[in-house]
């Protein structure tokens, strides 16, 4: 072991989290070892907001659909289409967009190697010795280590990282995530309820597809994600798709493959191990409550995880490593709470699902949603309009109105 190559850093997991934070350790001149689990893809509806695409420099060929509105739809199948004005919601899919990420980390100089983290042991003078299964090796008990002097765990919502080194990790909560991606139909738009529209994402808060979360539609261009997600356990993720493609008429779509995974419920309230290790990602718990969405804060976490321990190794403070995590709250911690709360009201039964569907019809809540989301901030400058969505949203709450009596149309 004391003659095991020393990294810089060992980044373990290949997405979006940890790819980032490789290219930025990379082009920082640090040795980096990028570790990943090969024929590992993660369910995902593949949506990446402007944002996103500006701030990560995601070139528009690895966008493999362009997004102009969302359709919801509610218990009895009474739908609202939300259409985004002006603008676009990035689709990819994510074999090949991890795989460019991937890519991307190892032409700033990162070191690419397919493998299974098993653990992290300590050499005699306390550096972290990173011990993996190499994908080459046939047999499962030949392992490998490599000296880090610093680790980001990046290695999914279920961590093996996180539930060895940081306290607390092993009680995250998750929701059951299950996808089946299709070959796309021809589009019918128009046609009713279930048509088919290539630049339309559709999102079911119906009970009996999901009880707790939402199934979803979300086109990829040449394919399309029909998903659903739930934490409560014994509901079948396989049946409710199942269910949505009859209803849709995509069952008689060809089916190209079939994924499931853990999504984290909120982030953990701790991401490092006070020493030389710190999360990112889906490992961390930064998945946004209520709408599922992961890639961006994926994205931004794996940067600040970067950024600290860019820190850590310039001035050996470990308590730099904890400056991920507050970075991360101080910039998006309010909307996650505020998704929190609204997943555990709205979510809760389809007499709330019927009701916040028809709050989506409202034209100061779409412009305000739009907003937040494209851009990534709570949208401040219409005070009036958050006004009259407080007291439409009290209304529905109290049941002074019902659920599709029709809202004021105006924005300010």
């Amino acid at each position: 072991m004391a003659n095991s190559e020393t990294y810089d850093v060992v980044v373990v997991g290949g997405g979006p989290a940890g790819a980032t934070a490789a290219t930025d350790l990379a082009k920082r001149n640090r040795k980096v070892l990028l570790l990943d689990r090969p024929g590992r893809i993660k369910p995902c509806g593949g949506a990446i907001p402007p944002k996103a695409i500006e701030e990560f420099e995601i070139p528009d060929e690895q966008l493999v659909a362009k997004i102009g509105s969302a359709r919801m739809v509610a218990p009895s199948d009474r739908h609202v289409d939300m259409p985004i004005n002006g603008g676009y919601v990035g689709m990819v899919d994510r074999e090949p967009f991890d795989e460019w990420l991937r890519e991307r980390a190892a032409s700033a100089g990162a070191e690419r190697r397919n493998g299974t983290f098993t653990r992290v042991l300590r050499d005699t003078d306390g550096t972290a010795l990173v011990e993996f299964r190499p994908a080459e090796a046939g047999d499962r008990s030949v392992t490998e280590t490599v000296r880090a002097r610093a680790v980001i765990g990046a290695d999914g919502a279920m961590s093996s990282v996180a539930k060895q080194c940081v306290p607390g990790a092993k009680e995250l909560p998750h929701v059951a995530a299950y996808h089946e991606i299709v070959r796309s139909p021809a589009p019918t738009s128009g046609k009713g309820l279930h048509d088919f529209d290539p630049t339309r994402c559709d999102v079911y808060y119906q009970g009996k597809l999901s009880p707790d979360f939402y199934a979803w539609i979300f086109p990829h261009g040449d394919t399309t994600s029909i998903g659903v997600g739930t934490e409560l356990k014994g509901f079948s993720l396989h049946d409710a798709v199942d269910q949505l493609r009859k209803e849709t008429g995509l069952d008689q779509c060809e089916t190209l493959r079939r994924e499931g995974a853990p999504i984290p419920l909120h982030p953990l309230k701790k991401w490092d191990n006070d020493r030389d290790l710190v999360l990112a990602g889906d490992a961390a718990g930064v998945v946004a409550p209520a709408s599922g969405e992961g890639i961006y804060y994926a994205l931004v976490g794996g940067r600040l995880a970067g950024d600290a321990v860019e820190e850590l190794l310039a001035t050996g403070n470990t308590k730099a490593l904890a400056n991920a995590r507050k970075r991360f709250m101080k910039a998006h911690g309010r909307v996650f709470w505020i998704l929190g709360i609204m997943q555990r009201f709205w979510y809760k039964s389809d007499k709330r699902r019927e009701r916040f569907v028809s709050l989506c019809d409202d034209p100061d809540i779409q412009h305000l949603t739009w907003e937040a989301y494209m851009h990534k901030r709570l949208v401040r400058a219409k005070p009036a309009a958050h006004l009259r969505i407080f007291l439409k949203d009290m209304a529905h709450l109290l049941g002074i109105v019902s659920p599709w009596q029709k809202a004021e149309r105006r924005v300010d």
